[in-house]
C-alpha cells in the first residue's frame, strides 16, 4: 500500500471514529481493551451510569489491537477516545512521549477522586514523578486455584494452613499422584515467574535502568520451577492446563483472578483460592496488573467533557462492584469495603494488610518487552526444550534489541505499520 493509499485509510478510520461519536459534544468515547467477557461487565456499568441521565453520556468501545490503533490516532490527531482504559506498564513509555494528560483537573473536579480512596498498588501505578496521570479501576493478577476433593484425597489440606504452598511441599508428592493427576499446572507461567523473582529479592532492570534479564534469580527462580517439571509434578508440555483443572486431575491451577467466573461454570470442580506458590511461607507475592482510566493527549477534549468524565469516574469509584462480577480486585476501598464483595472469590487477596502488599504491579518502563521475552522462551525452559543458560542470554538480547529498536514509541510504531503495509 502506498503512502497516499495509507494516508487515506488514516483519514478514512479517522472519519468512522468520530462517527461513532468521538467528536459528539455530549458523548464521551470511552475505549478499552476487554475483548473478554469483562466487556459486558463494563458495558452494564455504562448502561447503568447512563440511565442516571447525566449531561454527557459514555458510549463504551471495546476495542481490539486498542494500543495501535490508540499510536494511530494520536499520531493523525484525530478520532482521539475521551477516556480509555490502559494497562500499568504502558504508563511510563505513554508519558515519556506525553500521551496522557494528567488527571489533576479531574481530580479537583471530583475531590473523592484521592489516593486514599483506592488500593495504594493500583494508584501508585499511575503516578509518574510525583503527577497522577490515572485513575484506577482494579487490581488483576496471578491466583492459585486449588481442588478440594484432590487436596483430600492426596491428604494434603494441611498445605494451605499458612495460605503459601512451598516448592517443598510440591515437590513431597513425587511419586505420590494416581497417573494421570498433577500438582500443578504451567498456566500463566511467566506471571509465576514474575512472583518469584519478589520473592528472591531481585528485579528486572539493574541500578542504571537497564533491562536485567539474564541475574541469578531468574534463572533460579526457573530451575525451581523446573525442578517441579522434572518430578513429572506438571501439566505435560503443549496439554491445556487449565481445562485439565477443570477436569479434576491437578491439584492447582496458577492462572488469573478473572479464572474464578470459568472455573465457577464447571459443577462438578469444587475449588478455592489461594496464594501463587513460592519458596518459603513468610516470603510470597503475587505477580499483578492494574486497569486504569486514561485520557491521551488531545486539543480536541473541552473543559466541559473533562468534566463530564470526572463525574464517570466519581460513579465508578462508588458503584464498581459491577466489576467484581468480572473476577477483577476492585480498586476502591468503598466497594471492597462492602460486605457484599466478601461473597467474590478474589476478596481473599485484600482480606489482610498481608495479602493487600502480596499485589505486586511491575511498572518498570521496558516491563512489556521482558515479559514478551519470558511468554516466548519461559515454557521451552521449564520443559528442558530449551537450556536455562543459554535461554536466559537469548532473553537478554531479545530485551536488548527491542529496547535499541524503542518498539514501544509512536514513530516506531507508525513506521512499523507502513513497513508491514508496503
Amino acid at each position: 500500500m502506498s503512502k497516499l493509499n495509507r494516508l487515506m485509510m488514516l483519514l478514512l478510520f479517522s472519519f468512522l471514529l468520530v462517527g461513532c461519536g468521538g467528536n459528539d459534544e455530549f458523548t464521551i468515547e470511552f475505549w478499552t481493551p476487554l475483548t473478554g467477557d469483562d466487556g459486558a461487565n463494563m458495558d452494564q456499568i455504562v448502561k447503568e451510569y447512563n440511565e442516571t441521565e447525566p449531561e454527557y453520556k459514555v458510549n463504551h468501545v471495546i476495542t481490539s489491537d486498542m494500543y495501535t490503533k490508540m499510536y494511530t490516532v494520536l499520531n493523525s490527531g484525530r478520532g482521539i477516545p475521551d477516556l480509555s482504559i490502559i494497562h500499568a506498564d504502558r504508563v511510563p513509555n505513554f508519558v515519556d512521549q506525553n500521551l496522557l494528560e494528567p488527571m489533576t483537573e479531574i481530580m479537583a473536579i471530583e475531590p473523592e477522586l484521592k489516593e486514599e480512596n483506592y488500593l495504594t498498588e493500583a494508584w501508585t501505578s499511575g503516578n509518574v514523578d510525583g503527577t497522577q496521570y490515572t485513575i484506577p479501576l482494579d487490581i488483576h493478577g496471578s491466583a492459585m486455584y486449588y481442588n478440594k476433593e484432590l487436596l483430600a484425597k492426596y491428604n494434603v489440606e494441611h498445605f494451605l494452613d499458612d495460605n503459601v504452598v512451598t516448592f517443598e511441599e510440591i515437590l513431597s508428592l513425587q511419586g505420590q499422584l494416581d497417573e494421570g493427576d498433577y500438582v500443578v499446572n504451567d498456566a500463566l507461567l511467566s506471571w509465576v515467574i514474575f512472583a518469584q523473582i519478589q520473592n528472591l529479592g531481585g528485579d528486572i532492570q539493574d541500578e542504571n535502568g537497564n533491562p536485567a534479564v539474564n541475574t541469578p534469580e531468574m534463572k533460579q527462580a526457573i530451575e525451581a520451577i523446573k525442578e517441579i517439571k522434572d518430578a513429572g509434578l506438571m501439566t505435560p508440555y503443549g496439554e491445556d492446563g487449565y481445562l485439565m483443572f477443570q477436569s479434576g486431575n491437578v491439584l492447582f491451577s496458577t492462572d488469573g483472578t478473572w479464572s474464578s467466573i470459568g472455573h465457577a461454570q464447571v459443577e462438578s470442580l469444587d475449588f478455592g483460592v489461594t496464594n501463587v506458590y513460592a519458596f518459603e511461607p513468610e516470603i510470597f507475592h503475587n505477580r499483578a496488573s492494574s486497569h486504569l482510566f486514561a485520557m491521551l493527549t488531545s486539543d480536541e477534549r473541552t473543559d466541559e467533557k473533562e468534566e463530564g468524565i470526572a463525574r464517570f469516574l466519581e460513579y465508578l469509584r462508588a458503584n464498581s462492584m459491577e466489576w467484581a462480577e468480572a473476577g477483577q480486585i476492585v480498586a476502591s476501598i468503598d466497594v471492597i469495603e462492602d460486605s457484599n464483595y466478601d461473597s467474590y472469590l478474589q476478596s481473599f487477596f485484600t482480606s489482610t494488610e498481608e495479602q493487600t502488599d502480596s499485589l505486586y504491579i511491575y511498572t518498570y518502563r521496558h516491563y512489556p518487552y521482558i515479559a514478551e521475552a519470558l511468554d516466548t522462551y519461559s515454557a521451552d525452559m521449564v520443559h528442558g526444550e530449551l537450556d536455562i543458560d543459554q535461554g536466559l542470554e537469548e532473553m537478554q538480547r531479545f530485551v536488548e534489541d527491542k529496547v535499541s529498536e524503542g518498539a514501544l514509541d509512536l514513530e516506531n510504531v507508525i513506521n512499523e505499520e507502513e513497513e508491514n503495509d508496503n
